[in-house]
């Protein structure tokens, strides 16, 4: 039986209930599919304590601290010494998921754009890289971004990356990274695998978002990490290489962003 290639989910939120009682079974599918290392990603700050929890119990998973901006009206901000300090847990890798929605909550933006820069001075101070998630909102998000980078340089990825052109072209400029979740191979993605194609292959991380945005032949079912083998299939196909030499590339891209995560890696 052949043996599958090495993969990374940069982005997945395990603690959700989705898989509540089923994550020992979800972890063995996603190492048959190839998927070694997970970040799961913390939403609501007041449940980080479940997040690293989950992180500390399973070797290859990892973990990001923040709160998402749809949340943010609901919960207590997250102040910069806050994320900093919970940042220094071994097994923390990133900031967030921070960003804005203006899709389903345009009337807490402000509050919204507040809470970014608040993860984006955080990122700055730790050296970890920001996780943003951007709905509706491009150019306000390539702004602050911009605006925070000429404050100091900071890394970042653009999760689950599904806006368009000009957001892609503007954190590409700022050194950043664009994630490739399941909605790449969508059949009527033509323009997203667009704007995927154009950008640099070492830019481009893999992520499913689980449970959300299965790829096809599991789409609008639950995600879990073991699909990304699928997406990574899909970007493969894009770039036309094999699937190994693509979840080689992403990997090594996952490595140069995740600095703790593969210095963790290394050491283990």
């Amino acid at each position: 039986m052949p043996v599958p290639p090495c993969l990374v989910d940069s982005h997945c939120h395990l603690d959700f209930p989705d898989f509540d009682g089923e994550l020992p079974a979800v972890l063995a599918r996603a190492r048959a599919a190839g998927v070694t290392r997970m970040v799961t990603i913390c939403t609501r700050l007041r449940l980080e304590p479940r997040v690293r929890a989950l992180a500390e119990a399973h070797e290859g998973v990892f973990y990001a601290v923040g709160t998402h901006p749809m949340s943010v009206a609901e919960e207590p901000l997250a102040g910069v010494e806050d994320l900093v300090a919970l940042a220094r847990h071994p097994k923390c890798v990133g900031i967030g998921e921070s960003g804005l929605d203006y899709h389903y909550t345009a009337d807490t933006k402000a509050v919204q754009q507040h809470s970014l820069r608040i993860h984006a001075a955080a990122a700055r101070i730790t050296g970890l890289p920001l996780i943003i998630h951007a709905r509706a909102a491009d150019e306000d998000v390539a702004a602050i971004l911009a605006d925070e980078f000429r404050n100091g340089a900071y890394a970042c990825v653009m999760h689950c990356f599904s806006s368009g052109a000009g957001l892609a072209r503007a954190a590409l400029d700022l050194g950043f990274y664009l994630s490739m979740s399941g909605i790449a191979a969508f059949p009527r993605s033509d323009d997203l695998r667009a704007i995927f194609r154009a950008a640099p292959l070492d830019r481009i991380l893999l992520e499913t978002d689980s449970p959300y945005l299965a790829p096809p032949p599991h789409r609008g079912r639950r995600n879990e990490p073991a699909y990304a083998a699928h997406t990574a299939a899909a970007g493969a196909a894009l770039y036309g290489l094999t699937l190994e030499d693509f979840a080689a590339r992403t990997s090594a891209n996952f490595d140069r962003l995740f600095t703790k995560a593969a210095r963790a890696a290394a050491a283990a």
